[in-house]
């Protein structure tokens, strides 16, 4: 990697020039006088030790170098222009954001999201979702609703609801024996040991079949008919609803607890009290 980089205002210079073909029209674009663009030129020459621009009077035209270094400095210039006109969503003043598993958002909030964003219409939700759970205190993150939390520094935890998991499938994967039925093994709780240890009655689950680290595939598999899969009661509840998912027992064991994790930086702020407030109507509580 280099040492020392050249000056942004020379490859700025240098890329309009190469674009434009013209020393002239490059410095009406930048606003800047044609000496000026020249010395940027020039100046860039000299650190980069060879000439980028072939001069013929007044007309201009690139050299093999420049060519190079024209197509990677378009492409920087406008990787950082995206990059910047990007940093204007960190400096909404309504914006609230919230982090959360992929499973938990897919399932659950962004199908009961319409009725937030009715009642408060103003506030520029950002859903962050991680495999991991944020750290508070480097993250960006206003709140966290996730299966997986504990507790950190300067913040506030809350145990919102108890899950439950039960053996479901699609309602054609139910209608074979279970010998040709494939089974679909998730992880932590959503793993099948976790069905037996807890007393689980025998649904016919087998120990080998289809694996999926990511809850919320496991349960997208279930539903398409791949086969059957211990599901979250939470995450279920719209696919059992629409028909795509039945249980195999009525039993159900215990899962794990959905918490909610606020930053004491975004406790007093109204738009992170508001969307509490929606989640506590929203969320069935079981503890």
């Amino acid at each position: 990697m280099l040492k020392h980089w050249p000056p942004m205002n020379a490859l700025r210079g240098f890329e309009a020039a190469a674009r434009l073909g013209s020393f002239h029209q490059a410095a009406d674009e930048l606003h800047l006088t044609q000496s000026a663009i020249s010395q940027q030129i020039r100046s860039l020459e000299a650190y980069l030790e060879q000439p980028l621009f072939f001069r013929s009077g007044r007309s201009v035209s690139l050299t093999d170098a420049g060519h190079d270094l024209y197509s990677t400095a378009q492409v920087m210039l406008q990787q950082l222009a995206v990059g910047i006109r990007r940093l204007d969503q960190y400096r909404k003043p309504n914006q609230l954001i919230v982090n959360t598993t992929p499973a938990f958002a897919r399932h659950w909030l962004v199908p009961n999201l319409k009725s937030f964003h009715r009642q408060h219409p103003d506030i520029d939700l950002w859903l962050f979702t991680t495999f991991a759970p944020p750290d508070m205190a480097t993250e960006t993150v206003d709140l966290a609703i996730r299966d997986d939390l504990s507790a950190q520094a300067e913040c506030s935890l809350r145990v919102l609801h108890q899950d439950r998991l039960y053996p479901a499938g699609h309602p054609d994967v139910l209608k074979l024996e279970a010998e040709q039925r494939t089974t679909l093994h998730g992880e932590r709780e959503m793993d099948w040991s976790h069905w037996a240890v807890q007393g689980g009655v025998n649904v016919g689950q087998s120990s080998h079949g289809l694996n999926f680290s990511d809850p919320g595939l496991l349960l997208d598999a279930a539903c398409d008919g791949l086969g059957i899969a211990l599901v979250s009661q939470l995450l279920a509840r719209q696919a059992q609803a629409k028909g795509v998912l039945q249980p195999l027992t009525e039993q159900s064991v215990r899962g794990p607890h959905w918490a909610l994790l606020v930053h004491r930086d975004s406790e007093h702020n109204p738009h992170t009290r508001q969307f509490c407030e929606w989640l506590l109507t929203q969320l069935p509580s079981t503890v």
